[in-house]
């Protein structure tokens, strides 16, 4: 193990003692708060590719680094260092306190690994590893204090004898924990996971991260200073929606009782004007999380029966959305007071919040706000036409243009926004979305493509709102574009809405996480078992998805020499786009690496963009032959006026061919025909279905089900009405994402439960700042009228409203699972289990179970966090998956169209 500039490591020191006996300074004399600046260290130890969710600590079979005190003569086998054997070890960290805060900081490396001959070998996949540090937190004083915990680059950790996992992977500081510590020494265990993504794969392999502790108020804060609103234009917002991010830094649940502009009389306004409030009143924030409907998914609305408004249980970290006023066109800032009380109290407080105004042209890149389907206010980057702009008719609708960011850029920063300032004159809409977090939420898949729509969607709202007189938008016509992750999103757009994108440009991205850094050291598996994880993800996989793209203009661009993206990636895809008959432009810039200054205004992207911009070609195409490939028809939009829009088995890819009015498939249970494909009779399968002329002259489109081996029409209301899995329902456990509202989290009331649920809560806003509820009840949402998705802890046999014929149950003595043909398995040594199931409207209820609470801990690292980890439609834990990872899991697959355990199914 080497030294490095930041950390000073050795092999071992003879006399030092555990850190749970401490010599350091004591407490009357030291800071609030400090860290030690001595740490223990274990490892390295193998990991691969976003397995640390599924467990994969070795440690665990021995009970765990937590259970294990420093021993310089200890050896743990490791199949990275040398010897085959990893060490305790002593590292020093960086620290510093201040009055209410402090922090360590370390980097961690290790000598004894031949790196550089692994890489030869195994690629980028062998610079990922795991190790264990263990610290201390010294909590000066007489009083208990409540302090938020920053987990800058740590995945997992334990707190004393407290575990929570989900950390701050991507060092966003967007939720973290709040503890309540009395004073004294507090241990400190983290599990660091070395992930190439996150660190990089040319430089030396080391982890460095931060933990760090701040002094909270111990009742209601504000998450993050100001309020998320749009830039104004011409002394109007440019849109109204705005949100502020509060936490509950205290010990008891409080209830946000009304926001109120200060220094003005009138309150704030709803966003939904059509659920007829009176805006003369005191506005309340929310309803009753079973009566959350699609209009109630912000704030501002009215009381439910319990007279009870938005309600942020202690530790919660909750966005809240509102609509936002000026008090003068001139206005340089503005400040809102929200009122609160802890709930079943009448001792009301208040909370003020200001933020700077930013005025500026209509013309220049500036912010707006939407509000985004899981009902949190997101924001974009708007760019009109510009008045040079040489359009064909200043009325005519004009593309938007997508500029989709890279991993760990805001959309508001210069970096994306000027890339394209010397092509201002496009004529076209650009828009710079977020995809809400840094990292796109999920790398622009499924949280962050719902981001994309939503901001292309708001565009005719802006043009509304701010009495525009320009060229009009064509919200179905795109011309995207995107750098790195970005570059991955372009990908994704064009092969998952074909018949919205007008032309691509890809720059610099990969084809898919599998490609980018393999899953090659991922414990050893069981073939089966890998194929359902690797299903789980058909849908991003990019490089099987390239009949999509075929007659859609592609202008490719990479740097020679990247070495953050290899050019590999699209040199691959432009020969998959050669084999699928698509015909590509690529462009490889000698001598560059993955950035420089013009990478998107290179001559060939200049020339590709105006020509693009200019096009007339209609949209959907009319094609004499394609090909469609679904990996997941939650996520896929037509081509040709086909849309897919079920599998029969979604554990693998289905596929349609259409040469004229022939259609073929694979692997498909149901499909929509609309305009401009049918006209009259299609043959589909061999068998030939003719359409009413009042149906084949409209732009209805027509529904067909395979049923007994015989494709049939089915009508609309047939459709919407069935029991069958679809739309929002269908995918792999992310689909739970799709929700349409705050995401509701039930749990029986227990302490351990409690603290899992706001657990689930805090993952879901750290990686996604999606919105939650929080109750403590575990009854199943019957509401027909509810929109949100639904998140469900239990224990044992606690599963209330069981549905009749549901083929996973569970009791105190285990899981049930009834296979595909029919046989009904026991496990009784499940420890955990999460799978989804259905509820009204296309929604989905994903249950997390446990047999008792380390069970239910294990379950819960399941819910959907970081991408490419491939959780499917259930999955059924043992005890060795905390060490073997995915080879300790007891079944584990999908559900088809009747929510029945498919062929693809691992069982065991």
């Amino acid at each position: 193990m080497r030294v490095s500039s930041s950390v000073c490591l050795w092999w071992a020191l003879p006399m030092l003692q555990p850190c749970c006996c401490s010599t350091s300074t004591p407490l009357k004399h030291q800071p609030l708060f400090s860290f030690n600046t001595t740490w223990q260290l274990l490892g390295p130890f193998q990991i691969g590719t976003r397995e640390a969710t599924w467990g994969a600590d070795p440690l665990e079979v021995d009970g765990g680094f937590r259970n294990l005190e420093y021993d310089q003569a200890a050896t743990f086998r490791s199949s990275l260092p040398t010897n085959g054997t990893a060490h305790w070890n002593i590292t020093t960290a960086d620290t510093s306190s201040d009055a209410l805060s402090a922090n360590a900081s370390l980097s961690i490396s290790y000598s004894n690994v031949d790196w550089d001959f692994l890489k030869t070998v195994y690629g980028w996949a062998s610079v990922q590893y795991q190790a264990w540090a263990r610290g201390e937190l010294t909590i000066s004083g007489n009083e208990t204090q409540h302090i938020i915990l920053y987990t800058d680059a740590v995945l997992e950790y334990w707190i004393d004898d407290e575990h929570s996992f989900g950390g701050d992977f991507y060092t966003y500081r967007n939720a973290p924990p709040v503890l309540h510590l009395d004073p004294g020494h507090h241990r400190i265990d983290l599990r660091l996971v070395r992930d190439v993504r996150a660190f990089g794969g040319i430089l030396e392999p080391s982890i460095d991260m931060v933990v760090g502790v701040e002094q909270v108020s111990g009742s209601l804060d504000l998450a993050k200073p100001g309020i998320l609103l749009s830039d104004v234009i011409d002394g109007k917002l440019a849109t109204p929606h705005g949100s502020v991010t509060l936490r509950n830094s205290g010990t008891h649940d409080i209830e946000i009782t009304g926001i109120r502009a200060a220094n003005v009389s009138t309150n704030v306004s709803t966003p939904f004007p059509l659920i007829g409030l009176d805006t003369e009143r005191q506005m309340l924030v929310a309803r009753d999380a079973d009566d959350l409907m699609s209009e109630q998914i912000t704030v501002n609305t009215v009381e439910d029966t319990h007279g009870t408004g938005i309600v942020i249980v202690a530790g919660q970290t909750k966005p809240i959305a509102f609509n936002v006023t000026l008090p003068s066109h001139n206005a340089s800032s503005i400040a809102y007071n929200i009122t609160y009380k802890i709930v079943d109290s009448n001792h009301r407080a208040s909370l003020e919040v200001t933020q700077d105004l930013k005025h500026t042209s209509a013309y220049k890149p500036h912010k707006v706000t939407f509000m985004h389907p899981g009902g949190i206010v997101s924001y974009a980057m708007l760019r009109p036409p510009a008045k040079n702009a040489t359009c064909h008719h200043k009325h005519s609708k004009l593309p938007v243009f997508l500029d989709l960011h890279g991993a760990g850029l805001e959309a508001d920063s210069s970096m994306v926004t000027e890339a394209l300032d010397p092509i201002s004159d496009l004529c076209a809409w650009t828009v710079y979305p977020t995809g809400v977090t840094p990292w796109s939420g999920d790398d622009w898949h499924n949280w962050g493509f719902a981001d994309v729509e939503a901001a292309i969607e708001a565009i005719p709202d802006w043009i509304q709102h701010g009495d525009w007189s320009g060229p009009d938008v064509d919200t179905n016509r795109w011309i995207v574009s995107g750098h790195s992750n970005g570059g991955q999103g372009t990908w994704y757009a064009l092969t998952h809405r074909p018949d919205k994108v007008l032309a691509a440009i890809p720059i610099s991205g990969y084809s898919s996480i599998q490609k980018y850094v393999p899953y090659e050291l991922w414990q050893p598996v069981d073939p089966k078992r890998m194929s359902v994880i690797s299903a789980s993800l058909n849908s991003y996989r990019h490089e099987m998805l390239m009949p999509n793209a075929r007659g859609i203009p592609i202008q490719q661009q990479h740097g020679e020499v990247d070495d953050n993206v290899p050019a590999y990636h699209s040199r691959f895809l432009a020969q998959k786009l050669q084999l699928a008959g698509a015909k590509p432009s690529y462009n490889e810039v000698p001598g560059q690496n993955h950035w420089w200054d013009g990478v998107m205004t290179t001559p060939e992207l200049v020339e590709f963009y105006y020509r693009q911009t200019a096009s007339k070609e209609k949209l959907p195409r009319e094609l004499d032959e394609f090909d469609i490939v679904v990996g997941d028809p939650g996520d896929m939009g037509s081509k040709g006026g086909v849309k897919v829009r079920q599998l029969e088995d979604p554990g693998q890819y289905g596929k349609v061919h259409v040469r004229g009015r022939t259609v073929k498939t694979s692997n498909i249970l149901s499909i929509e025909f609309g305009p401009p494909f049918w006209k009259g009779a299609v043959v589909l399968d061999g068998q030939t279905l003719e359409f009413a002329m009042d149906t084949a002259s409209s732009d209805t489109p027509v529904n067909i089900r395979l049923s007994d081996n015989t494709w049939i029409v089915e009508a609309k209301s047939a459709v919407e009405n069935s029991l069958f899995r679809r739309g929002r329902q269908l995918g792999a456990m992310t689909a739970v994402l799709r929700t349409h509202g705050p995401l509701i989290i039930k749990h029986p009331g227990t302490v351990n439960t409690s603290n899992l649920a706001l657990q689930v809560s805090r993952n879901l806003y750290q990686y996604f700042h999606a919105d939650t509820v929080i109750s403590a009840s575990t009854a199943r949402a019957t509401s027909a009228s509810g929109t949100s998705n639904v998140i469900v802890l239990v224990l044992g046999d606690g599963l209330e409203d069981v549905i009749a014929d549901f083929p996973i149950s569970a009791s105190a003595s285990g899981i049930s699972l009834r296979d595909s043909r029919g046989r009904e398995q026991q496990y009784d040594t499940a420890r955990g289990a999460a799978w989804l199931q259905p509820l009204g409207g296309e929604r989905l209820e994903l249950v997390l179970w446990g047999a008792d609470d380390e069970g239910l801990r294990q379950a819960a690292r399941l819910v959907p966090m970081l991408t490419g980890v491939g959780q499917p439609d259930f999955v059924v834990l043992g005890e060795e998956a905390k060490w073997k990872g995915v080879e300790g899991v007891l079944a584990m697959g999908f559900f088809d169209s009747q929510w029945q355990v498919t062929v693809s199914s691992f069982v065991s």
